[in-house]
């Protein structure tokens, strides 16, 4: 069992939302029950469906963009939020309920002992994870471990905490899902202290937002500026 928060260090729990009115209410409850001292930010990306709503009505501090602009553009403003109000760590995850709120103290307890910069919530690739992308996660996790010379055992998870200095230092401009893979990425290539704590594999609820060719593509333009950490392995 990781130790407890200490009661002095400020955590954020940035949560961003697209049309997750029939999930992210509970998310926000679990999240409050877990670190009742947390600010929880939900960023509603231009829902319809009152998901805003839905994050106030549990006590969250909710962030509303008047259109959708994408999870990295969600993210940025949490974290940004975040990092206004005062937070010493910050807390991603999802809105649709794959993230346990509950293994948020294993995520921080890393970062509170001060032995990591940023805390990944790794899946493991086995079912209930589909088959391609098992694949595609394999890939990305092997050059994000090539890049970085640390082993990354799942460069997709959006389940994170980091340190509010990493937040402020490394700020990447994409807007769509490929903001998660460049923090990470742009945090490896700066030396940053990157762990890994297994949490469980969850696919199930709403379908996701993200676009296969579109967001794919994206990512790896990511990866692409990298191209030479991954040749030649990191320094």
């Amino acid at each position: 069992m990781p130790p407890p928060v200490r009661a002095e260090l400020r955590v954020a729990v940035v949560i961003p939302a697209f049309q997750a009115a029939g999930t992210v209410g509970a998310v926000v409850a679990r999240a409050r029950a877990v670190l009742p001292a947390a600010r929880v930010v939900v960023v509603d990306d231009g829902s319809t469906d009152g998901t805003g709503d839905e994050g106030r009505g549990r006590g969250a501090v909710v962030v509303t963009h008047p259109r959708n602009r994408g999870k990295g553009a969600a993210l940025r403003g949490g974290i940004a939020r975040a990092c206004a109000d005062g937070a010493d760590v910050i807390v991603t995850l999802d809105a649709d309920g794959q993230h346990p709120p509950e293994l948020i103290p294993a995520l921080l307890a890393p970062v509170q002992a001060g032995t990591a910069d940023l805390a990944l919530g790794a899946r493991r690739r086995a079912a209930p994870m589909p088959f391609g992308r098992r694949c595609t996660n394999w890939l990305s996790a092997r050059l994000a471990t090539r890049i970085g010379g640390q082993v990354v055992s799942d460069a997709q998870t959006g389940f994170r905490a980091f340190t509010r200095d990493l937040a402020l230092n490394v700020a990447p401009s994409e807007e769509r899902y490929d903001f998660e893979t460049a923090f990470l990425l742009d945090a490896l290539a700066a030396g940053s202290r990157v762990t890994c704590v297994t949490v469980p594999t969850v696919y199930e609820g709403a379908p996701s937002h993200f676009r296969p060719w579109a967001d794919t593509w994206r990512l790896t333009r990511v990866f692409a500026r990298h191209a030479g950490r991954i040749v030649a392995g990191a320094a």
